[in-house]
């Protein structure tokens, strides 16, 4: 009978199996000076280490930005991504610029998430970090531009970002000198990125008698991002 078929079907359990879907997360570390010697080293590698700890199935992707080619972005880079995009004939010093930043480019795209690990050196972030988010920011891929203003096009990313700074910018007056994490943070919010997770570890070189504290319970912060990003 149609009744009894139906009972019979609707008898029949669901399975249901959770499957856990692998993201892709790019660590970019903005720092070339020992961990020993370099609080930003610490985070990321701290970061990194309890990463891996809790999510082994993610494909981890690690960027030494003074480890890879990254030529000031300039008119070559510039001309030669403008000539690709428009089929024009470049040289090849023009096409070997829009590759090298195509190839970061099109990395940073295919993160799921993304973790920038960086010190602030005279008030702002290291050259090698400044130019890798210059080519990070090209109009039709991390923004576009709108009548009514710029809209950005990555943010569904999730983004960390680990700022270790030896003074004391949390006062009135220093604040505004603060144009490292302020910076890296307004332009990934340009790219659409608007609710970035934030460690800072400062004041360690400014506070002497506290500065293995301030170290320590900076690292346990980072640590604990990490466990649940």
């Amino acid at each position: 009978m149609p009744g009894s078929r139906r009972r019979s079907f609707e008898s029949v359990p669901i399975l249901k199996r959770r499957i856990t879907l692998m993201a892709k997360i790019l660590l970019v570390k903005a720092n070339d000076r020992p961990a020993e010697q370099a609080v930003s080293v610490q985070m990321y590698e701290a970061f990194l280490k309890t990463y891996k700890e809790s999510n082994s199935q993610d494909q981890i992707t690690e960027l030494d930005l003074y480890n890879v080619e990254l030529p000031y972005y300039g008119n070559a880079a510039i001309t030669g991504l403008y000539k690709a995009a428009q089929g024009y004939e470049a040289t090849a010093a023009e096409q070997q610029a829009a590759e090298i930043v195509n190839r970061h480019l099109n990395q940073f795209l295919e993160a799921d998430k993304i973790v920038f690990a960086f010190p602030l050196w005279n008030l702002t972030v290291p050259a090698p970090l400044n130019t890798y988010i210059s080519y990070l920011t090209q109009a039709g891929k991390t923004f576009r531009y709108t009548a009514e203003g710029p809209v950005g096009l990555v943010g569904e990313k999730k983004a960390v970002l680990l700022c270790a700074r030896g003074g004391d910018y949390s006062s009135e007056y220093m604040a505004p000198m603060e144009m490292g994490l302020n910076y890296v943070k307004n332009i990934i919010g340009f790219w659409g990125i608007k609710n970035a997770e934030v460690v800072v570890i400062e004041g360690h070189n400014q506070y002497q008698d506290r500065s293995a504290e301030i170290i320590a319970s900076g690292l346990s912060r980072t640590a604990e991002l990490a466990a649940s990003f």
